[in-house]
C-alpha cells in the first residue's frame, strides 16, 4: 500500500483591496443648458481617497477578525496533522508486523482496508474543513465591505463627495494628499464598531500570551 500525502497546508484569505464608492442622486447631463428649469451638474465633483492599506491596519474589526480567523485556521491545522500523525504512526506500525508475518493474509487485508478508509475520511475531513474556513472567509470579507459602506454612506451625507476611491498599492497613478480621507474614515469607523463576544474572547486570549 503507497503511502498518499494527506495534509494540505491551509493558508488564511486576507482582503487584498474593495472598493468603496459613494454617489449623489444628482444624474450628469451633456447638456449644460438648463434643463426644464433646473441648473446642469456642476462639473467640479469633489472627490476623495482612501488608503486600504491603513484601513486594514488600524480597523479595530479588520484587527480582532483577523485574529479570530487565525486562530481557527491554526486549529484546523493541528487537527489534521494531529490525525495525519496518528494514521501515519498506524501505518508504519501494520509494516513493521507485515515484515514479522504476525498477520494471516486476511487479518492483513482487512487492516490494510481499515487504513485506506481512515485515509480517505481525513482527505474528507480536509476538505470539508477547509470549505467551511473559505465560506467564514468570505463571510467576514462581506462583513468589513458592508460595515465600510454602511459608514461612507452616513458620512458623505455631510461632506457631499460625488466620489470616494479606494487607494491599494498603485492603482491610482497619482492622488494628492489634500483629497486623504482616511484618518476620518478610521476614527469613524472604530467608533461605530462594536466588538462581537468571539472578537472579545480571542482578543483576551491574545493578551494572555
Amino acid at each position: 500500500m503507497n503511502k498518499k500525502n494527506i495534509f494540505g497546508a491551509l493558508a488564511l484569505a486576507t482582503v487584498a483591496a474593495f472598493a468603496m464608492t459613494s454617489c449623489d442622486k444628482s444624474k450628469c447631463q451633456v447638456d449644460e443648458k438648463k434643463v426644464e428649469g433646473k441648473q446642469a451638474v456642476p462639473s467640479d465633483v469633489k472627490i476623495a481617497y482612501v488608503e486600504v492599506d491603513s484601513i486594514m491596519s488600524q480597523y479595530k474589526f479588520c484587527k480582532d477578525y483577523s485574529l479570530i480567523l487565525q486562530k481557527k485556521g491554526q486549529n484546523i491545522q493541528n487537527t489534521l496533522a494531529q490525525k495525519q500523525r496518528t494514521l501515519e504512526q498506524a501505518y508504519m506500525n501494520f509494516q513493521q508486523k507485515i515484515q514479522q508475518n504476525a498477520y494471516t493474509r486476511e487479518q492483513a487485508e482487512q487492516i490494510q482496508m481499515s487504513l485506506q478508509k481512515q485515509n480517505s475520511d481525513l482527505q474528507a475531513l480536509n476538505q470539508r474543513l477547509s470549505g467551511e474556513f473559505q465560506v467564514e472567509t468570505e463571510n467576514y470579507n462581506n462583513a468589513l465591505r458592508d460595515s465600510i459602506q454602511h459608514f461612507l454612506a452616513v458620512y458623505n451625507k455631510d461632506k457631499k463627495f460625488g466620489l470616494i476611491l479606494s487607494k491599494a498599492g498603485d492603482n491610482l497613478l497619482y492622488a494628492d494628499k489634500a483629497y486623504d480621507i482616511t484618518n476620518e474614515v478610521i476614527v469613524g469607523l472604530n467608533k461605530a464598531y462594536k466588538p462581537a463576544a468571539p472578537a472579545k474572547e480571542v482578543k483576551a486570549e491574545a493578551k494572555k500570551k
